[in-house]
């Protein structure tokens, strides 16, 4: 059985991919979304906002660190991906998943490394059907080992 706080940090890197899709597409600022989402999880969760558990810090961490960070994260993945799929060319959805955790490898050092590949890789699983899930795998590994040694 998995502890809550667990299942509240998944639930925050799933809205939190969501939430990035978000900015990429609609060019919202991180800390209008980040406010939206405190006050109301179910914006990204299809859950009832009352009883749903999640790390809203968690959340906004991740989202205004991506944020914050997003040019030397970008350049982290263009180096650990075929040229054929840089991040500038790579479907948005997937670039959010693997920024968000190329950004908790990165400056998570208190989440062990596994843990937060599991996770994006669960919530590629939850968008994709095809190669991705392996990709996002594969990505956030070798960087792990890099960033992470």
């Amino acid at each position: 059985m998995e502890k809550p706080d667990n299942n509240a940090r998944k639930l925050a890197r799933l809205a939190a991919v969501q939430g990035l899709y978000q900015l990429a597409l609609t060019g919202e600022q991180p800390a209008a979304l980040i406010t939206r989402f405190r006050a109301d999880p179910a914006v990204f969760l299809q859950e009832d906002s009352t009883t749903i558990a999640v790390d809203r810090d968690m959340f906004g961490v991740i989202v205004s660190g991506v944020n914050d960070n997003v040019v030397d994260i970008d350049a982290m993945i263009a180096g650990a991906v075929d040229a054929r799929l840089s991040p500038g060319r790579m479907e948005p959805l997937l670039k959010a998943i693997l920024r968000a955790g190329v950004f908790e490898i990165q400056h998570r050092a208190d989440v062990q490394t596994g843990i937060i590949i599991n996770d994006y890789v669960d919530v590629a699983h939850s968008f994709f059907d095809a190669k991705e899930p392996g990709l996002v795998n594969a990505v956030l590994d070798r960087l792990a080992k890099t960033l992470r040694s």
